[in-house]
């Protein structure tokens, strides 16, 4: 297909709006001091702990995201609009939202926050936080993920495993799974990604602790009004961790082509 000349004056446009931003911050790093400025107490504790949440709420996406995915994607029932609407609710809802709709939840004076206090755990403005905060976040990029791969592959080889005697779970274990791998790992790596980038939703509900919950973006945040050179430097490592990522994702949809 010939595409009309005058489609590429818009993309170029919006090209230039995504990448020139992205020019311009690195143009602003002290490369004189990069190392130092990202290798600092407070920064190499921001992203360790945002690795290790990240991580971990990944982990969670796949636990909850896969089984989502699967009712939605193989299932038909009343609601089930609806029910969609609300998984890949936030997506669009402002993150500061749902650390809101969190803090309600799980904070002390929370629907389950008191509850939970009674029995000794304290969820708000701890670690555990970070990790709801993120998988709220992020799951719903692996369940779009998941059913696209699972709408798009159809039902005939689990429907071929079935008449041949393997029950349900043999199927979902050595047919469905397999042949939806690559948009599976898609999913997580974009969860990863989403986790990592959390902002609203973590300091709205985690708060930033050095150390417990002040992961990367929040370090950013905080930088800026006292070492934007840092700000900048760290900044520039999250670019470099999302072109990774976005390689990452390219990866498995080339695999299964």
């Amino acid at each position: 297909m010939t595409l009309p000349r005058w489609i590429y004056v818009p993309a170029a446009i919006g090209a230039i709006l995504i990448v020139l931003p992205l020019v311009a911050m690195a143009s602003r790093v002290n490369w004189t001091d990069f190392f130092d400025l990202i290798t600092s107490d407070s920064s190499r504790a921001a992203l360790m702990l945002s690795l290790r949440t990240s991580a971990t709420s990944t982990a969670l996406c796949v636990v909850f995201g896969v089984p989502m995915a699967m009712v939605l994607a193989r299932t038909s029932f009343r609601g089930q609009n609806l029910l969609r609407s609300l998984v890949l609710l936030p997506l669009v809802l402002p993150p500061v939202v749902g650390g809101i709709a969190l803090l309600y939840t799980f904070g002390r004076r929370g629907l389950l926050g008191e509850r939970l206090e009674i029995i000794g755990i304290d969820i708000a403005f701890s670690t555990a936080a970070v990790v709801l905060a993120q998988t709220f976040v992020a799951l719903p990029f692996l369940v779009v993920s998941l059913e696209g791969s699972l709408r798009t592959a159809g039902r005939r080889y689990e429907v071929v495993a079935a008449t041949l005697g393997a029950r349900p779970t043999t199927v979902l274990r050595r047919v469905t799974l397999p042949l939806v791998l690559p948009g599976l790992a898609s999913g997580a790596i974009l969860s990863f990604a989403r986790a990592l980038g959390e902002f609203g939703a973590t300091i709205t509900f985690a708060g930033s602790l050095e150390g417990t919950t002040r992961t990367l973006p929040l370090e950013i945040y905080l930088q800026r009004e006292s070492d934007p050179d840092a700000a900048v430097a760290l900044s520039l490592v999250l670019v470099v961790v999302a072109v990774l990522v976005i390689g990452l994702v390219r990866r498995p949809k080339g695999a299964a082509a």
